[in-house]
């Protein structure tokens, strides 16, 4: 159990476990799980962190197929500006490491944003709070439970 299942417990959500084996190696731990799992890209997604200017944490759940837009990002934040976050920062805010940082759970609640394209999806893949395991739910119930707002992240 991560603190990303027992919140989706106690909440009572419907959600699946997905574990695999992971590589210390691997250069990508999201396509890792996609590969691993044997699931298309643009249905797992990864948990970035970025902060503004203002030093705020924002959390953006973008798919492992894209790279994040930060000026869209931003846009939806409502801010100037973002950069990504310092890792150490972003394991210290969620209690979780890097390749395993779940938009669940987290330690701090940060303002969060899941790209559009999660809702094309029955259900999408996200980190379960450790590397090589992966939830599978629905993008509603990741929104619901993350406050999250559905916006275009990967945007050029």
């Amino acid at each position: 159990m991560t603190p990303a299942t027992k919140l989706l417990d106690k909440a009572k959500v419907v959600y699946q476990l997905h574990r695999y084996s992971h590589d210390p190696q691997a250069a990508s731990y999201g396509t890792e799980a996609a590969d691993k799992l044997g699931l298309e890209h643009g249905r797992v997604f990864k948990t970035l962190l970025a902060a503004t200017e203002t030093g705020e944490l924002l959390v953006a759940v973008v798919p492992v197929s894209d790279k994040l837009n930060l000026k869209a990002l931003a846009a939806a934040a409502g801010v100037k500006k973002v950069a990504m976050a310092d890792p150490a920062a972003a394991q210290r805010s969620t209690g979780y490491l890097v390749g395993g940082i779940s938009p669940l759970g987290q330690k701090k609640r940060l303002r969060t944003f899941i790209d559009a394209s999660a809702s094309q999806w029955p259900t999408m893949f996200i980190s379960g709070g450790r590397r090589g395991l992966e939830i599978e739910l629905t993008a509603s119930d990741l929104q619901a439970q993350t406050r999250a707002q559905l916006c275009e992240l990967c945007r050029d």
